[in-house]
């Protein structure tokens, strides 16, 4: 389909859910101003999007645009979602209770007639009651949400894992995307609460930009200074290879990759790009692998044969991998055990519920099955970080940004 076209019908769909939901706004509310205020609001989003869709350049920075047209449908219509869920499902109870009037007495009859439009209503208020609630977490999620670090600690034990790694720290983020920052005071604490940590190991899983690698260097003194005993090591991932930008040239494009890489190395980080090395300790050693970005959704640079190919077959591996797909497709089947991948990209999408042992849900896990937290399957085990910074969407609900702690214990 053409951009056009696309443009057109999302636009049409967000009229369809405008005009669904302005029904219950007509009957909740009589004054014929919050009716106009309603259309009025609705009106702008429509404009905004035109404007967007007109003015949108992928070959500049057009991370305003983005975040406004995330932010519309976060705070206009995924609160509308809600409401229209309820009314449908409304709407299918009143279905169902008309058929039944259909061949009840006439007592029933008349009974349905007064009963339906009073219910009706309720279920309207009730709608419109409960949709403040996601409109009120979406502009906390703004405000606060997105720089609300939570430091997550894990311990994974391992029968095969050398002695003199028993207690040995890994702390790991993902996803730091600096062309969405905005506030240097936040991220300071953020990294002020990784050094605060004093892992053993400090692993970054990749996406550290959103387009070009310019948006790094406001931030480098931010991050400078992460440090750990064993070293600091990281990934690409999707977003750092400029894929999201039209450039002049592949060389270009190709270069600012590079340029990339170089900055991370200022900050002390050294890119693991299809490659291994060795952690060692007490005359014993671990061997850290990191690849390329490998996703279903995207080009598969990563190379996992090449990365392991000097490595013997039972070792014991830690994989960087910045896309989580890379594990179920690849990472579990191949002949040499991996035994822990660390993995982000999912971001959680910003938005789900977490109650730590009651509800763990979010959209993402229609499109990742394994989008947060910790997974098991044949043995081996996958991490998903939820990530440091966010995109498009600037703010999360519900999904926090989040310091990965990891400490790795030997099976008695």
């Amino acid at each position: 389909m053409t951009p056009g076209l696309v443009f057109t019908l999302t636009l049409a769909l967000f009229f369809g859910i405008d005009y669904y939901v302005y029904q219950s706004v007509k009957r909740a509310y009589t004054n014929v101003w919050v009716r106009r205020i309603y259309w009025l609001i609705c009106i702008v989003g429509y404009l905004y999007m035109l404007t967007s869709f007109l003015g949108f350049d992928r070959a500049n920075e057009s991370r305003k645009v983005v975040n406004g047209f995330a932010t519309l449908i976060m705070i206009w219509y995924v609160p509308k979602f809600l409401i229209i869920a309820i009314l449908l499902l409304e709407d299918f109870t009143r279905l169902l209770f008309g058929l039944y009037r259909r061949v009840a007495k006439p007592e029933v009859k008349e009974l349905g007639e007064s009963f339906v439009p009073g219910r009706r209503k309720f279920v309207q208020n009730v709608a419109l009651g409960l949709a403040s609630i996601p409109f009120l977490g979406v502009l906390h999620g703004i405000w606060k949400g997105k720089y609300n670090y939570r430091v997550i600690k894990e311990t994974l034990f391992y029968d095969d894992l050398p002695e003199a790694f028993d207690g040995f720290t890994i702390l790991q983020i993902s996803d730091i995307h600096t062309g969405s920052f905005d506030d240097k005071e936040k991220i300071q604490y953020g990294v002020d609460l990784i050094k605060a940590q004093k892992a053993d190991l400090i692993l970054f899983t990749g996406d550290m930009v959103n387009n070009q690698s310019s948006e790094c260097i406001p931030w480098l003194d931010v991050f400078k200074g992460i440090e750990a005993p064993h070293g600091q090591f990281c990934v690409l991932g999707n977003h750092d290879y400029g894929d999201y930008m039209t450039w002049d040239s592949e060389a270009d494009k190709a270069a600012d990759v590079e340029a990339l890489v170089r900055m991370e190395s200022e900050i002390g980080f050294r890119n693991l790009r299809n490659e291994n090395v060795k952690i060692e300790k007490d005359g014993q050693s671990i061997d850290l692998v990191g690849v390329e970005n490998w996703g279903l959704r995207f080009k598969q640079r990563g190379d996992l044969d090449l990365a392991m190919k000097d490595l013997e077959k039972d070792s014991f591996k830690i994989l960087m991998s910045h896309d989580p797909t890379h594990f179920d497709e690849v990472v579990i089947h191949h002949e040499k055990k991996v035994h822990l991948t660390l993995s982000g990209h999912t971001h959680g999408w910003q938005f789900g519920i977490e109650i730590p042992g009651f509800v763990k849900w979010s959209p993402s896990s229609f499109a990742y099955p394994k989008w947060a937290g910790l997974y098991q399957e044949k043995g081996r085990k996958l991490y998903v970080n939820r990530g440091f910074g966010y995109l498009a969407f600037p703010g999360r609900v519900g999904i926090w940004p989040e310091i990965t702690l990891l400490e790795l214990r030997r099976k008695a």
